[in-house]
Formats: structure tokens, C-alpha cells, sequence
């Protein structure tokens, strides 16, 4: 059904919007729901709670006010170092996310045509019994093949929870957002300096940003931090971009740079440092590995800005000038890691790069460098990992040079598509993961999700993956639930935990609940397929019994503690941090003494002395104990030992055709956010960017509807003209698009970037690149 509403009707709670398997409701009737489900022996209750926030990745502590049990405003909990008592736009609309009539209410299964959105509503358990019974006939038609099962989650505080039923039901197969997302820049910096670490922003003097749109992508108190002291108040800031962003407007010095050259950029600032010498001979000397032989090779291949200039678009004198500036800042100048996801297959050499150049400067485990910084240790709660003798490898193990725990997505899709498996995946677990929007090629992954026997999605929204799903079981928002203490590390480390705000609406459950009780119904019927095949566990049932080796197999163990019980366990060596979590959602160690107000929004959480600026006393994580410059392990692998330039990596744009890159705002997460009415006021839909004189040749106006089409698909947004990017160039922000009709504001508003990216990898880690797809538009 189509149903066309203004967002301030929405909010007035005037309209019935259909919701997929449940009857129509109103936000006036979501809200009586809240107040009968959060009264006290029919009384109103008001209170305020800790809790942190799940917009983001940024988790920043908030306190939920809750009156007459409806939560009424969510402010910024000062004692966090991470947020600062910041919550930004995002932060204060997880009200709308709570309060929103197109939530997921019930357990449903589907009950028509797979993609149709045609479900049924079900108990909690025929939900679980229906797992159970397709679970067993797979397992039992696989021989037990565990692996034949894949889990998969996206981030969240809840994916630990989740990723214990993956340990303990034994499949080779786990998948997260990784290889979608920052896998290349995590590995690249980890192998290099011995960690991602964190940019001290906050004491910089000189920031190369390149890709990395802080000052509208992501706005949180390092995001602050640097752009309060640009311009001339301390710190020099250069952004590089194919765009003139909103960093770009506040930086000192903007260099626009051709898609998928930032390797050719940086290898060139390194032959200026290394040509002319103003590297930081001692902290070299002492703290970088093959230094000489690095050295000759970037000289020996004459990457000189001269030769830069022509791959990338950036003036040789402009390249000479931002590397000795940075040379003349360090050690406070870092080549900013970044933190988004894979942009072209020369990726991971990039990220190699940036960390070697930063630490030419000795910017490295220092104030003002990037810093490794310490954490706050926890206890842990894992699940029991038994061993299944007939679970075979990941299919995907050897479609990039490192597959790593996290899977490869993009690769382990194609497999299974293509036919080229060594054996069937025929089930998927998906928690938080909205795969029809996250991958690149949505036709192929409707196509993947479709060939599965059994897909079962645990979410709170009706998203594009869960109207692809055999079962779907409903999620409580994030105000609904507590959830794991977590050990944020950092130069002012601290521990947090969300705790629940107001009780689970309609018949919705924490992931942790659902899978204690899924598993209190699935483990026995499962072990019994395990017992039919499993050789090495038909023997230790004669020698020790059924029931006790049972005990080993029972997937219910890692559920059976309430989430509140596990965390007083987390932090029980620290006496009073099990209350102060409850009451303050934030513990660190002294933190009654070291907090301190210093002004009306100015917070000291640790001393200047008692600060992680440097924790590694000379020796990195690495397996020289210094920075490695040449890695001979990777070429063993077919991977450049040191960062090289290829000529491939120059891709040419055919004619009549486009660049199309992606990102994301500020506003928006992805596509979780795709349905929030109080985010769509600030960022109604997505425009396409490009560039006016093209626009004018086109007759293309501000406003005018255009098809973007590739070689996988086609989608329609409309149009942004202007002179901030090249003419060879195309962006949209990500996240928009949503094909679901059970989330009337997302439906079909705005460009979706997922149906036209292609599904190039790079070859390190099987990551998705994001910014090798041609496009070619047209005005509809």
C-alpha cells in the first residue's frame, strides 16, 4: 500500500501506517502501549537513566528522562571521556527509533513468496520450534556439517551476545561488517605500527584528512577537537577529497585529489621526506624497521610529485609544500587513518603508506601522534566452543591473501551464488545486518538470500534483509535493554554500559533473552544430529556418558545469566564500578577523583600525568618491535612487501561516463536511520552530486529527478549541481534507497547506492571497493 504523509502528521500520530505482520497502529497508540507496559501497579513513574547511545558507532553516554513511562528527552551524560557530554543530532533522535509505529512488534515467518513481505505472525515458540525443525533437517541431510549454518552481525554492543550462539553451535562461517567497512585500514595500520590506534586530535598541530568527511560524516567531540583549532587557532588541517566537503570549507588547505590515486599522493609526500632528509633521523634509527631498503625503494621508482601530479591532479608544489609542513608539526602531525570503508583495490597499501609517513615523523605512541593508549580490563563472558568433527573450513578461506576471522563478504556471497563451493551453505543467521544495503550488487544479494533454505533475522525495523527473510524475530531498541559492559580503550580509557531505560514494547526481546530461549528449545534436537554423525562424540558418549557429554554441547549454557548479572561480573575486582555502572553508565578507575567540571561544558576526566599518550616505551607490536616498513610474510601471501604503485591502480573513466563514490552524513547512519522522522527533517532524501558546467550541458536542473545506472542496476534521486566536485565524478550519500513498504518514510525516498555499486574486492582481504563503479546518468 502507498501511503503518502508529512512527517509533522507522522509525528502528530494522526496517520495508520501498516505495519508487516500486525494490524495498523498510530504513534498515539505506540505511546498508550509504553505507558501501560512502564506504569507501577497502575502509577506513572518518572526517573532518569544511564544509557549510551546505538545510532552510531560512537556510543556516546546519554541519561533517558522518562515521564508517565514515556521517554521524553535523552540528554549528554558528562561522564564519558569518549562523548564529553556531547549528544548530537542522531543521539537525540533514538527517541524516534523507540517510539517508531513501523518497528518490528512480533515474532513473524514468512508466508508467501520469499522478497514478497508477506509474513505471518507466530508465538515466540513456533518461532523457535520452526528453527529448530529446518535446522535439523539440514544438519541432518549435511552429515552435521556445522559450516553449512553462516552467522552474521553488524555493529553493535549486542554482537558479542550473538556471536557466543555462533561459537557454540560450531560453524566455520562468521561475518561481520569488517570487509565492508574499515578491514584494509585496521590491518594495514596493525601490521605496520602494531595497531589502528587513536589520532590525538585534540593535540595535533598538523592533520593530513584525506577521504575522512569529519565535519559533516560523523560529529563527535574529536570531530571538535581539530576544527576548533584550525585556521590559524593552532592546528593546520589539509583536506584531500574529490569533493569540496564541509571539512574541506574548514581546513587550512584543500587539495582535490582523482578518485583511487591516494597511494600515488602519499608515496610522493614520502619522496620529498626521504629526498630531502627531514624525516626524524633518531626516532628512525631506533624505531623503523628496513628503513634503507624502503628508502631506495621509493626513490628508485621516482615516485616524485612531478610524476604524482599527473596520476593524481594535485600540484607538484603543493605536494612538496603539505610534506614539509608535516615534517616541520612532527612528531604532532598524523596522516589521519581514517574511518570508512575500503575505497579501491590499492587500499591496503594506502593505509601501509599513511602509517609509514606518519611515522617518518615520529608521530607514532606520542602526544599529538596517533596513540595506543590503554584500556580498562573486564571479565569476560564467553560461550563453550565444542569441538564438531564433521564442521569443515570456511569456503571463502582463499579468495584473498588473508581471510581472517571476520569472513570475506563479498566473496563468500559469490561463491555460493556462482556454485563454486566445496559444500552447500544452506542457512544464514543475520543479526543487525542489513545486507541488501550494506553490499554492493543488491540484485545478487537478493539472488544469495533467496537460494538460502533458511535465513533468520533478528532486527527491530523492517528493513530490505528482513523482507528476505524465512523467519524474523523482533529485536528491542537499544532504550529497551541493558547490554554489555564495555571497556572503551583510549589515551582516557573507561568502561559503559547501556542499561535498560523503559521496558520491551509489544512482544519484542533483548538478543540475549531470544537466544537463551531459542537455544533452551534448539540444543538437544541438535546434539541428536551431532550424536547420528559425529564419530569422536559416539565415543565419549560410551566412555563418559549421554548426559555428561551433552553438558559440552548445550548451546543454552553461554544464556542462562541475565545481562545485568554477567556485567557485575565484568568489573567485580573494582569495588563500588557494578554500582556506578548502573547509576552513571560510566566507571574507571579514580574517576571520583580525577572527574572535574572546569567550566559550564569543559570536563577533566584524567590528569594531564595520568593521560595513555605513550604506553608502548620504544617497542611496538610488531614482530621487530619497531615499524615495519618491508613485510616479507605478505609477498609470500602475493602481496607487495612495501607499498608500490601500479598503473592499473590509474583507472581510466570511459566516455560519457562517471566516477560514482560514496559516504556517508552526519544526520544519517546508513540505512538504519532510513525511517526516522526527526533525522529526515534535518536530511530529507539524497541529492546526487555533480558537477554544474556537466549539469548545464545536460540541461540538468537543482531538483531534477536522474537515473544513475551501472552495470548491476539503476536507481533515481534527485539532483545537486554544483562546482564542489569534478566533472568526471558522481556522490551520493549511503543509506537511502529502502525498498521495504513496511517503512513508509524510507520507502523509496532518495538514491540507493547498493543497487549500482559493483562488487569489485581487493585482493589483501576480500574488501569491498567502493569506488571503482562507472556510472552513466540520465534525466527521468
Amino acid at each position: 500500500m502507498s501511503v503518502e504523509i508529512s512527517r509533522r502528521r507522522f509525528l502528530q500520530g494522526s496517520v495508520a501506517l501498516s505495519i508487516a505482520g500486525g494490524a495498523a497502529m498510530t504513534s498515539s497508540e505506540v505511546f498508550a502501549s509504553a505507558r501501560e507496559k512502564n506504569s507501577v501497579n497502575g502509577q506513572a513513574v518518572t526517573k532518569k537513566v544511564a544509557t549510551l547511545c546505538e545510532i552510531c558507532v560512537n556510543k556516546c553516554a546519554a541519561y533517558a528522562i522518562v515521564e508517565n513511562g514515556i521517554v521524553t528527552k535523552l540528554d549528554p551524560n558528562p561522564d564519558f571521556p569518549k562523548s564529553r557530554n556531547m549528544l548530537c543530532p542522531r543521539g537525540n533522535a533514538g527517541i524516534d527509533a523507540l517510539y517508531d509505529p513501523d518497528r518490528l512488534k512480533y515474532p513473524m515467518i514468512r508466508d508467501g513468496k520469499k522478497g514478497s513481505g508477506k509474513f505471518k505472525r507466530v508465538t515466540w515458540d513456533e518461532a523457535y520450534q520452526y528453527i529448530t525443525d529446518k535446522l535439523t533437517k539440514i544438519l541432518d541431510e549435511e552429515k552435521d556439517n556445522r559450516s553449512t549454518i553462516a552467522f552474521c552481525a553488524g555493529e553493535g554492543m549486542g554482537e558479542h551476545n550473538f556471536k557466543n550462539l555462533f561459537t557454540a553451535f560450531g560453524s566455520g562461517h562468521w561475518l561481520n561488517h569488517s570487509t565492508l567497512c574499515l578491514a584494509t585500514a585496521v590491518s594495514g595500520y596493525a601490521i605496520t605500527i602494531g595497531g589502528y590506534g587513536q589520532a590525538d586530535l585534540q593535540n595535533a598541530k598538523y592533520v593530513i584528512m584525506a577521504g575522512a568527511n569529519r565535519a559533516e560524516a560523523i560529529v563527535t567531540p574529536d570531530t571538535m577537537d581539530i576544527f576548533k583549532r584550525t585556521t590559524g587557532r593552532g592546528a593546520k588541517l589539509v583536506c584531500v577529497d574529490p569533493r569540496f566537503t564541509n571539512t574541506a570549507a574548514k581546513s587550512d588547505k584543500y587539495l582535490g585529489i582523482n578518485v583511487g590515486t591516494d597511494l600515488a599522493f602519499v608515496l610522493a609526500l614520502t619522496y620529498v621526506v626521504m629526498s630531502e632528509e627531514i624525516y626524524n633521523k633518531a626516532f628512525v634509527e631506533n624505531h623503523v624497521n628496513d628503513f634503507e631498503e624502503y628508502r631506495q625503494h621509493i626513490l628508485s621508482n621516482n615516485y616524485t610529485p612531478e610524476w604524482a601530479e599527473k596520476i593524481t591532479g594535485i600540484k607538484a608544489e603543493d605536494i612538496r609544500e603539505v610534506a614539509r609542513e608535516f615534517m616541520a608539526h612532527a612528531p604532532q602531525a598524523i596522516y589521519y587513518q581514517g574511518r570508512r570503508s575500503t575505497w579501491s583495490k590499492d587500499d591496503f597499501q594506502l593505509r601501509r603508506a599513511q602509517a609509514i609517513f606518519t611515522s617518518l615523523g615520529g608521530g607514532i605512541d606520542v602526544k599529538g601522534g596517533i596513540c595506543f593508549g590503554s584500556n580498562v580490563a573486564i571479565k569476560g563472558h564467553d560461550a563453550p566452543a565444542p569441538l564438531y568433527d564433521n564442521a569443515k573450513p570456511r569456503i571463502e578461506r582463499n579468495e584473498a591473501a588473508i581471510v581472517g576471522a571476520s569472513g570475506a563478504w563479498v566473496p563468500f556471497r559469490n561463491m555460493i551464488l556462482e556454485g563454486r563451493a566445496e559444500y552447500p551453505v544452506r542457512g544464514l543467521f543475520i543479526y543487525k545486518h542489513n545486507l541488501m544495503h550494506n553490499m554492493p550488487d543488491s540484485k545478487k544479494t537478493e539472488e544469495f538470500l533467496k537460494k538460502l533454505d533458511l535465513v533468520v533475522t533478528i532486527e527491530t525495523m523492517p528493513s530490505d534483509t528482513v523482507m528476505l527473510s524465512d523467519v524474523v524475530l523482533p529485536e528491542c531498541t537499544y532504550l529497551e535493554r541493558t547490554d554489555p559492559a564495555t571497556s572503551y580503550g583510549g589515551i582516557e580509557p573507561a568502561v559503559v554500559q547501556r542499561n535498560k531505560v523503559v521496558e520491551p514494547m509489544f512482544e519484542t526481546k533483548s538478543v540475549l533473552q531470544i537466544l537463551k530461549e531459542f537455544t533452551n528449545v534448539a540444543s538437544k534436537p541438535l546434539f541428536e544430529i551431532t550424536k547420528k554423525y559425529d564419530e569422536m562424540v559416539q565415543m565419549d558418549i560410551e566412555d563418559m556418558g549421554e548426559e555428561s557429554v551433552f553438558e559440552d554441547y548445550d548451546l543454552a549454557q553461554a544464556f542462562q545469566e541475565s545481562q545485568e548479572e554477567i556485567n557485575v561480573h565484568a568489573v567485580e575486582k573494582y569495588p563500588g564500578a557494578a554500582e556506578m555502572l548502573a547509576t552513571t553508565g560510566v566507571f574507571y578507575p579514580n574517576k571520583e577523583k580525577y572527574l572535574k567540571k572546569l567550566g559550564v561544558n569543559d570536563y577533566e576526566y584524567y590528569p594531564e600525568d595520568k593521560r595513555y599518550y605513550s604506553v608502548r616505551n620504544g617497542k611496538f607490536n610488531t614482530p621487530s618491535g619497531k615499524v615495519e616498513c618491508k613485510v616479507e610474510s605478505l609477498a609470500a601471501r602475493g602481496v607487495d612487501a612495501m607499498p608500490t604503485w601500479h598503473a592499473e591502480s590509474q583507472l581510466a573513466t570511459p566516455q560519457d561516463e562517471f566516477r560514482f563514490i560514496t559516504g556517508r552524513h552526519a544526520q544519517f547512519t546508513q540505512s538504519a536511520t532510513a525511517n526516522n522522522p526527526a533525522l529526515l527533517d534535518l536530511i530529507p532524501t539524497s541529492y546526487l552530486w555533480l558537477n554544474k558546467r556537466v549539469a548545464k550541458a545536460r540541461g540538468i536542473k537543482f531538483g531534477d529527478m536522474i537515473e544513475v545506472k551501472s552495470k548491476v542496476g539503476a536507481t533515481i534521486l534527485p539532483a545537486y549541481p554544483t562546482e564542489k566536485i569534478g566533472p568526471e565524478t558522481l556522490f551520493f550519500v549511503h543509506g537511502f534507497g529502502v525498498t521495504s513498504k513496511s517503512m513508509h518514510l524510507a520507502h523509496n525516498n532518495g538514491g540507493h547506492g547498493s543497487s549500482i555499486s559493483e562488487d569489485g574486492v581487493e585482493p589483501v582481504h576480500g574488501s569491498v571497493c567502493l569506488h571503482d563503479t562507472f556510472v552513466s546518468i540520465r534525466k527521468v
